[in-house]
């Protein structure tokens, strides 16, 4: 290959590239801007990333989902494929956002007004009895916060209510907006 050739097969990759990352940071940015908050009550986990600095793990109240509101259970005693899960939430006296019913796979329609579909997947292996529950993951687990209030952050989550405030999609993806210490804003994530 000349140089000529190579020169311009480098300027092309480094624009994709470059385009790919763009195209990331913009679908974030949309869910952030225009996609529907909810407040969701969390609980601390740990508190330190090595490598990437101090963060709160969140370990989400909607994160266990009785089986006995799925809207669409399977026939059966034990399930083991793993997949998407919606979650249809609704807004409580308190303020904070919990599950109203759950849906395997694809939703069945659109929610109702104050209600809100939040994308999770589920893990294989779960039983259909009356009091099971589904373990549901959302990818927003970690909120990264500036380094040294980790822990002050989980020694507080500890002794009053904390939540992060989430921008949901249309599609049900979320995105952490805010970690709420009550009422109050501590961090909020910019757009960019």
């Amino acid at each position: 290959m000349s140089g000529k050739k190579l020169i311009v097969a480098a300027t092309l990759l480094a624009i994709a590239q470059i385009g790919i990352l763009s195209w990331i940071i913009a679908g974030r940015a949309a869910v952030l801007r225009n996609g529907a908050e909810v407040l969701l009550k969390v609980e601390p986990i740990d508190p330190r990333d090595l490598l990437r600095g101090d963060y709160v793990r969140l370990n989400y109240e909607i994160r266990n989902v009785p089986v006995k509101i799925l809207t669409n259970a399977p026939a059966g005693e034990f399930v083991t494929e793993e997949g998407p899960v919606l979650l249809r939430l609704g807004k409580d006296a308190d303020g904070y956002w919990r599950a109203r019913s759950a849906t395997l796979g694809a939703p069945s329609g659109p929610p109702p007004a104050g209600e809100v579909d939040i994308r999770g997947s589920i893990r294989g292996g779960w039983t259909l009895g009356p009091d099971a529950m589904l373990s549901v993951e959302f990818g927003i687990d970690r909120y990264y916060v500036p380094e040294g209030d980790g822990v002050a952050i989980e020694t507080d989550m500890r002794e009053r209510p904390f939540g992060i405030l989430a921008a949901i999609a249309a599609d049900g993806k979320p995105q952490i907006k805010a970690l709420m210490d009550g009422q109050t804003r501590l961090y909020e994530e910019p757009l960019y």
